[in-house]
């Protein structure tokens, strides 16, 4: 009981990581709905640049839409904005490298894709 006790209040007074204390965070649904509606935006605008020759530049765009929807997905769904700064930094700079090795990998493809033969009928590659 005692314990009960005092995980109730160092959560209430702010103090989230002593000893048995809980991590209390309560996100208004306003804010989770604005993120909602972001994500639903952010979907349409990469259905829409689909639309939208960028030449090369297709590959990053769709990879920087998509970081920044993770990105929300991460700070506010799974409260890494109201953690350590340091903590939100590591999960979007990760997204950002694994954009940049994606689309570095995609951007290689288009240099020996002239030399890609498509097999005939009744071939096999």
């Amino acid at each position: 009981m005692a314990t009960e006790t005092l995980a109730y209040e160092s959560a209430h007074n702010g103090d989230s990581h002593a000893a048995g204390g809980k991590h209390i965070h309560v996100t208004s649904p306003g804010l989770l709905l604005g993120v909602y509606g972001a994500l639903v935006a952010l979907t349409i605008i990469t259905v829409a640049v689909t639309m939208v020759d960028f030449g090369e530049l297709n590959v990053w765009v769709a990879l920087l839409i998509a970081v920044v929807k993770a990105s929300l997905v991460a700070l506010y769904f799974m409260h890494l904005r109201w953690d350590s700064p340091f903590n939100a930094a590591i999960i979007i700079l990760s997204l950002l490298f694994v954009a940049v090795f994606i689309g570095f990998t995609i951007f290689d493809t288009h240099h020996y894709q002239q030399n890609y033969v498509q097999p005939g009928p009744g071939q096999t590659p």
